[in-house]
């Protein structure tokens, strides 16, 4: 029961944002403020060699833009880090245009984008109380201005392998449509979860068959009112994935790597809750 409240939360707070998947791991913390009183960053998960340091140079500083180039011809598109951006990487990190390129791999994957002429703001993080592992964060646009209503497409990616972790696609629509809770759907979600096991299987997300796809919930981002399913596999991963329920598109998913790590860390901190009280 409690790994299923954990994925109705993070599905949830997925659902409602649009701003990047930064936002996501900020919401948590807000969260666990709220609770404990502090928030907290701590260190990646896995072991990093000693002689990895973050170096306080000025010389470290990261290139502000870019040019790539794909197989298929070229692709311009500027990189550069986020004016909220916070974190410095270690030598052990991708470096901000490796995650970048990355990133552009799996938004060609997941979503066919092109990214010619697009704007690409990341940010770094070593890791937070609710994500133990460090990360690079994707802001794609093509308008230069990072706007809350602005198009725009998300990733967040495992610092040091490149393991995608999510990824979303936010838009701000031209009618005004219903952001309530449709319960018919909780019982009928019969369309969203072909969709769902389609994509899941598009992009290869599950090792074999899927097994069976499960309501989440409901949610919104910007005034796109969206549903989220849990597509499962044979072997017990879980991705969870997002559609419009304006219109069915595909707005992103959630790996089973990141389930696991926000879990783990979930149940961790709501056992130093119980101890604390």
């Amino acid at each position: 029961m409690r790994q299923k409240s954990i994925l109705k939360l993070t599905a949830a707070t997925f659902a409602m944002i649009g701003a990047g998947m930064i936002l996501f791991q900020s919401a948590a913390e807000v969260t666990l403020a709220a609770n404990s009183g502090k928030v907290e960053a701590i260190p990646t998960s896995y072991q990093v060699p000693a002689g990895n340091q973050v170096s306080d140079s000025p010389e470290t500083a990261l290139p502000k833009s870019e040019t790539k180039k794909e197989s298929g011809g070229k692709v311009n598109y500027s990189v550069s880090m986020d004016s909220l951006n916070t974190g410095t990487p270690t030598d052990t990190d991708l470096t901000m245009e490796e995650a970048a390129e990355t990133g552009a791999e799996y938004l060609r994957t997941a979503f066919g984008l092109d990214l010619e002429g697009a704007y690409v703001y990341m940010s770094y993080s070593p890791g937070t109380q609710t994500f133990p592992r460090a990360f690079w964060a994707g802001d794609v646009l093509f308008q230069k201005e990072q706007i809350p209503e602005a198009t725009r497409w998300t990733y967040q990616i495992d610092a040091v392998t490149g393991e995608l972790f999510a990824i979303c696609h936010g838009r701000q629509l031209d009618v005004s449509v219903p952001l309530g809770y449709d319960k018919a759907l909780e019982k009928d979600y019969h369309l969203y979860a072909e969709l769902a096991k389609k994509k899941t299987e598009e992009c290869k997300l599950i090792d074999g068959a899927v097994d069976r796809v499960e309501y989440n919930c409901q949610g919104y981002s910007n005034n796109d009112p969206t549903i989220s399913l849990d597509v499962i596999g044979g072997k017990g991963e879980i991705v969870n994935m997002t559609f419009s329920r304006y219109d069915q598109m595909f707005l992103g998913f959630m790996t089973d790597s990141e389930r696991k790590v926000s879990e783990s860390a979930l149940r961790r901190l709501a056992g130093e809750t119980m101890d604390g009280d």
